[in-house]
C-alpha cells in the first residue's frame, strides 16, 4: 500500500512489505532514471519474507514531487530542486532516519545504485552494506571526457548548451514519453523480452504524463559533474555486491568484472545469464535469491 512522507514540503511516495517481520536490519530499494518504487514489485515482497523492506519514489519520478530542476548556475528558491546525486542521495539518508529507523542494506539499480553508495557514507554505521544491480558507470560525466571520442569532445560544449534549454529537453521528453517508445527502449534494456508487459510499460508511462516530469528529465541530462562509482568504492569500507546482466546494453557487464578485481570492498559479482539493465525485473527468479542470501547473510 502507497504510503506518503514530506521532505522538505515535498510528498514522497513510499510502500514496504513485511514490516511485522522481527529483523535486526531493513532494506532500502532504491530505483534508477525514469522508474520507480513499483519496478521492484517482483522482488519487495520476496525480500520482505526477509527482513522489512522499503521502496520509494525519488524526487522526479514515480508518485513523489516533481519540482521544477535548479541547475547550478541558475538562483535556487523554495520551489525548485537541484537533480543530483547528493540531494537524492540526502533525500533516502533522512527516509532511513524517520521512516525505516533501523541499520539498513541498501540495493541500487543503475544511478540508485550511485546513490546507495552515496548514502551509505552518510548513514555511516546505521549501512550495513550495499547491492548494486547494474550501477551507473556515468560515461558522458566530465570525469570521463578523455574517453569520448575526438568528436563527441568537441561537440560536447554545443550539446550542454542545447540541453539546458528547457524548449530542447522538454520536446525531447515528450517525444519520448509515450507508449511504443517506451516499449522500444524495454526491449534494449530487457534482451530476453522478459516481463516486457503493459503492466511495465504503465509503470515507466505513467509518471511521464504528470505536469513536472519533464523537469525531472532536464534535471537529470544536465548531471555533467557527479559521483563517479568507482571514485566513491576506492576508499568503500563496508561490504559490496554487485548483480549484473550479462548482456546489459549500456552498463558493460565488463567493467563490473574490473570493479571486482579492482576494488577490496566487493564481495561478490553474480552476473545473470541473457539479462539486460534491469535483470532484478526481467529475471527475478534468478535475482531474487541471491538478494535473500546476501540479505541473511547480513542480519
Amino acid at each position: 500500500m502507497k504510503q506518503v512522507w514530506t521532505w522538505q514540503n515535498m510528498q514522497i511516495a513510499w510502500q514496504v512489505e513485511g514490516e511485522k517481520i522481527n529483523s535486526p536490519i531493513a532494506i532500502v530499494l532504491i530505483h534508477g532514471f525514469g522508474a520507480s518504487k513499483d519496478h521492484w514489485r517482483l522482488n519487495q515482497k520476496s525480500i520482505g519474507s526477509k527482513a522489512p523492506c522499503y521502496a520509494l519514489d525519488l524526487v522526479g519520478f514515480g508518485e513523489s514531487s516533481q519540482p521544477n530542476s535548479c541547475l547550478p548556475y541558475e538562483k535556487k528558491t523554495s520551489q525548485n530542486f537541484h537533480y543530483c546525486f547528493d540531494n537524492w542521495s540526502k533525500q533516502v539518508f533522512d527516509f532511513c532516519k524517520e521512516i525505516v529507523n533501523k541499520p539498513v542494506l541498501l540495493i541500487g539499480n543503475s544511478i540508485g545504485g550511485v546513490i546507495a553508495l552515496n548514502t551509505s557514507n552518510k548513514l555511516s554505521k546505521k549501512c550495513l552494506g550495499v547491492v548494486l544491480i547494474d550501477c551507473a558507470q556515468r560515461t558522458m560525466d566530465d570525469k570521463r571526457l578523455a574517453e569520448q571520442s575526438l568528436l563527441m569532445r568537441f561537440f560536447r560544449p554545443v550539446i550542454k548548451t542545447l540541453v539546458r534549454q528547457r524548449l530542447l529537453s522538454t520536446t525531447l521528453f515528450t517525444n519520448a514519453a509515450n507508449p511504443a517508445f517506451i516499449g522500444k527502449i524495454l526491449k534494449v534494456a530487457y534482451p530476453s523480452g522478459s516481463n516486457v508487459n503493459e503492466e511495465l510499460i504503465d509503470i515507466l508511462f505513467q509518471p511521464t504524463q504528470r505536469n513536472g516530469a519533464p523537469e525531472a528529465f532536464r534535471g537529470f541530462i544536465n548531471l555533467f559533474d557527479d559521483y563517479l562509482a568507482p571514485d566513491l568504492l576506492e576508499h568503500f569500507e563496508k561490504p559490496v555486491h554487485l548483480i549484473w546482466g550479462e548482456k546489459d546494453p549500456w552498463e558493460p557487464v565488463k567493467e563490473a568484472k574490473k570493479w571486482s578485481q579492482k576494488f577490496e570492498c566487493i564481495k561478490s559479482l553474480e552476473i545473470i545469464a541473457n539479462a539486460g539493465h534491469c535483470p532484478h525485473d526481467e529475471m527475478p527468479e534468478k535475482v531474487n535469491p541471491i538478494l535473500e542470501r546476501i540479505i541473511q547473510e547480513a542480519i
